[in-house]
């Protein structure tokens, strides 16, 4: 990376697409948009099996351990891709936000709040480091999102370690949720 700090570039396989890379809209914004890499539809919960689960606690039915697993398979969000990596120094991760208008105008939600990209995500071998934001719809219809349009925001974080931190050993292997235990 040759002195350079902290951005943005787009993934190997998506070179010849046209993306945009992520910018700040205002002189005082900290967060970078992000935009969408295709046209995306992120369907409404609301068409989801899990609907049945809340019919049957309305209506005290017997529900089993097969309706709670049902449900879950399909309660969950959906990855948008963004076609960008971000590259960072050691010590700081990029932040994934929502966009303050996505809830109130077009009822998507990131379901964990914020999203944190690690320095070592970047040009891993599962993905190459594309960003994905988690959303979900909790809107009664689906909701399409043409390439192009912004998604969200990312805002570059420096962090601190504990005094006794214990220097993890392992690296990363994968790409996106790959830390596990």
């Amino acid at each position: 990376m040759d002195k350079m700090e902290r951005g943005f570039a787009v993934v190997s396989g998506k070179k010849d697409q046209q993306l945009n890379l992520p910018k700040r809209q205002t002189k005082q914004a900290a967060g970078y948009d992000f935009e969408c890499s295709e046209d995306f539809v992120l369907p409404s919960i609301w068409k989801f099996n899990f609907v049945k689960i809340i019919r049957g606690l309305l209506h005290h039915e017997e529900l089993h351990d097969e309706d709670y697993e049902a449900a879950n398979q399909v309660l969950k969000p959906f990855l948008v891709p963004t076609g960008i990596k971000s590259y960072m120094k050691e010590n700081e991760f990029l932040m994934l936000a929502n966009r303050s208008s996505n809830p109130l105008k077009r009822r998507l939600v990131l379901p964990n709040g914020v999203g944190i990209v690690d320095a070592d995500y970047y040009d891993n071998d599962s993905n190459e480091g594309e960003i994905f934001f988690q959303l979900l719809n909790f809107g009664v219809k689906d909701v399409v999102i043409k390439k192009g349009e912004r998604i969200g925001q990312g805002i570059f974080i420096p962090y601190l370690l504990a005094d006794n931190d214990e220097q993890p050993t392992s690296e990363r292997k994968g790409g996106f949720g790959s830390t596990k235990k």
